[in-house]
């Protein structure tokens, strides 16, 4: 069973799948086809991916035009935003936060044209996305964390950004 609701961005849906618990630990199944599309989400994804990453890192905004994504955090604790860079769209800007962890197992599914980015607030984060495109070096748009134009309040002053993460583009 998985719990799927529409957030307050048009398009993006928060997941929350059953965890099952006992003496020995967790389990928790993080993706089946045929349960997802039961749901009404008709994606097929072809490429799974994950990133590890050490407390105060920040990665993102990014995204493309094409790509669905299905994202989680395996380890760990993540501030995780969504935001809609559709610049043709009315609801360009607007964006969303999540608690993305071990512990809640949440997913968030974003459409095209919505960029995503997160924040490790544990000692380290295992951030899992799988996408409904193969990836392609060069065709991600990508903003910078702090862009005036979406004003997202992030519970960091200083991260750790890489170079691409510190240009960025403002548009």
């Amino acid at each position: 069973m998985i719990q799927v609701s529409q957030t307050s961005l048009k398009g993006v849906l928060q997941i929350v799948p059953d965890i099952f618990e006992d003496f020995r630990g967790q389990f928790v199944e993080t993706y089946s086809e045929k349960l997802y599309k039961e749901n009404g989400i008709d994606v097929t994804f072809v490429q799974d991916d994950i990133s590890f990453s050490k407390k105060d890192v920040l990665r993102g905004i990014h995204g493309d035009n094409e790509t669905w994504k299905l994202l989680s955090c395996l380890y760990g604790k993540l501030y995780f935003v969504v935001v809609n860079c559709d610049e043709e769209s009315q609801d360009f800007g607007k964006w969303q936060s999540f608690i993305l962890s071990d512990e809640n197992r949440m997913q968030i599914l974003t459409p095209p044209k919505h960029g995503s980015a997160y924040l490790v607030q544990s000692p380290g984060g295992l951030f899992s996305y799988k996408q409904s495109t193969y990836f392609v070096h060069g065709r991600q748009f990508s903003y910078r964390w702090d862009n005036p134009k979406f004003n997202i309040s992030w519970p960091i002053q200083n991260p750790i950004l890489s170079e691409r993460d510190t240009q960025g583009r403002y548009a």
